[in-house]
C-alpha cells in the first residue's frame, strides 16, 4: 500500500461517524501495522484507542510514536500528540505529567492554540485557576481586533500576587 493509500484509509476511517469504538481500534490496528512508518502507526492506533476511551492503550501508543521518531516523520501529527497525549495523561489523573508536556509543547500550525487550551485545562484540574484562565487569556489575545494591550495587562493580573 503506497503513503498516499494509507493516508486516504486513515482519514476515511476517521471520517466514518458510523463505525463504533470497538471497530475502529480494530481497523486502525490493522492500518497501524501496514503504516509507512511505526510511529505514524502508533499515532494513529493510540488516537482509535483514546477515542474508545481506552487512556491506558492510547497513552502506551503516544509513548510509542514518540520513541519511534514521529517527530522526525510527521512534524503535524508530532504536534497533535502533544495535545492527545497530555490529554489523555490529565484524564488519567497525571495532571503534572500533562502540565509539563503541555508547557513544552511547540508552536505548530496543525494545533494553533490547542496546547495552550488543554494546558489550562490541566491548570485547572490541578487548581491554578487564575492561571489557567492566564493562559486562556494570552491564547486568545492575538486572535483579538482591538485592546490587546488592556487585555494582556489583565492576563497578567490574575497571577501577579502569585509570584
Amino acid at each position: 500500500m503506497s503513503n498516499a493509500e494509507w493516508e486516504e484509509r486513515v482519514a476515511t476511517l476517521w471520517a466514518d461517524s458510523v463505525v463504533g469504538d470497538a471497530d475502529r481500534v480494530e481497523k486502525m490496528r490493522v492500518l497501524a501495522e501496514a503504516a509507512p512508518h511505526p510511529a505514524l502507526g502508533a499515532f494513529e492506533l493510540g488516537g482509535a484507542f483514546d477515542s474508545a476511551g481506552l487512556a491506558e492503550e492510547a497513552v502506551g501508543e503516544y509513548e510509542r510514536a514518540t520513541a519511534a521518531g514521529l517527530g522526525e516523520v510527521d512534524s503535524a501529527r508530532a504536534a497533535q500528540l502533544v495535545v492527545q497525549h497530555a490529554s489523555t495523561l490529565r484524564n488519567l489523573g497525571r495532571i503534572d505529567e500533562a502540565i509539563t508536556m503541555l508547557r513544552g509543547a511547540s508552536p505548530h500550525p496543525a494545533t494553533g492554540a490547542a496546547p495552550a487550551v488543554f494546558l489550562a485545562l490541566a491548570l485547572h484540574s490541578a487548581g491554578e485557576h487564575d492561571e489557567a484562565l492566564r493562559v486562556v487569556i494570552e491564547a486568545i489575545e492575538p486572535t483579538l481586533p482591538r485592546y490587546h494591550r488592556s487585555v494582556r495587562a489583565y492576563a497578567a493580573a490574575l497571577t501577579e500576587s502569585a509570584a
